[in-house]
């Protein structure tokens, strides 16, 4: 019997000119192709005039349809995974088969080749390293919001899909968040007929695309928080600490507090932050 190999394939993100000879040769060759959406791949397929075996695998079935698939390779079959576009298993269905395959002893090798999220952090004109790739930003204000709030201080320059009706509301949750100055590029598009990178703070970021509504696929790419600030000398930080403390017994949220405080006294929400958190830690 000849080994079973689960091939993760990278497809283009729009233009089918995109994609290496190797997965070509892998996808006319494979006894079945496992598809996030059958009809998109078969466009894919077509266009290069490679007849296979295709099945849907997406995010609905993916846990249904693994063990199927496990099945196959178990029996000595070889199979291509792709998603719609890009590289398959970051944010696309495809990491749970990979780990099921890799327990069942089952050989996984990738097809390098387009990703969305290299893609994009490498065209935006920020620092590629470190950074971090979240994926999308949740759905719901106040959780959004929260991890936000989570990844403010964080120097690495961040990586997120967003679905273009949310754009606006989320730079203006990073607007008011982490500040209007705060660079980000939008990458839009990519490798399509009308591919977009605007470059630009929060609020410049923001007012673009609340005058020309974006459309297509989204990945914002956000500078990292820069320079370390020198911490004034407080004469009074025990002062500075019980403001912010009143206004969060009153129900304001700590960062929100921090920065009305700062505002106040010409501080920044940060230099507030650790004044608080110092203080606390003396006075425990």
């Amino acid at each position: 019997m000849r080994m079973a190999i689960l091939y993760l394939c990278a497809t283009p993100l729009g233009n089918l000119q995109d994609i290496t000879l190797r997965t070509l040769e892998v996808l006319r060759q494979v006894d079945l192709i496992a598809a996030e959406d059958t009809r998109h791949t078969a466009k894919l397929l077509s266009h290069y005039e490679i007849a296979a075996k295709t099945t849907s695998y997406h995010e609905h079935n993916e846990r249904e349809k693994a063990p199927y698939l496990l099945s196959e390779l178990s029996l000595g079959k070889t199979i291509a995974l792709v998603s719609d576009a890009g590289t398959p298993g970051i944010s696309d269905p495809g990491a749970y088969l990979v780990q099921q395959a890799v327990a069942a002893g089952h050989q996984v090798t990738i097809l390098p080749g387009p990703s969305a999220v290299i893609s994009a952090l490498v065209v935006s004109g920020f620092t590629p390293h470190p950074s971090y790739f979240y994926g999308f930003l949740p759905r719901k204000k106040g959780e959004r919001q929260e991890l936000m709030r989570e990844l403010e201080e964080n120097p690495w320059t961040g990586v997120f899909y967003e679905a273009p009706h949310r754009l606006k509301e989320t730079l203006d949750d990073f607007c008011t968040l982490w500040g209007r100055g705060r660079r980000a590029a939008v990458v839009r598009e990519l490798t399509k007929q009308y591919e977009e990178v605007f470059r630009g703070s929060f609020e410049m970021v923001l007012e673009h695309f609340t005058k020309k509504p974006p459309r297509g696929e989204i990945t914002l790419v956000v500078e990292g928080k820069q320079g370390g600030e020198a911490d004034p000398v407080i004469e009074d930080p025990e002062r500075i600490s019980k403001a912010v403390q009143a206004l969060t017994q009153a129900g304001a949220d700590l960062h929100n507090a921090c920065r009305v405080v700062g505002r106040a006294l010409g501080l920044s929400k940060s230099q507030v932050y650790r004044i608080y958190h110092t203080w606390r830690s003396s006075d425990a």
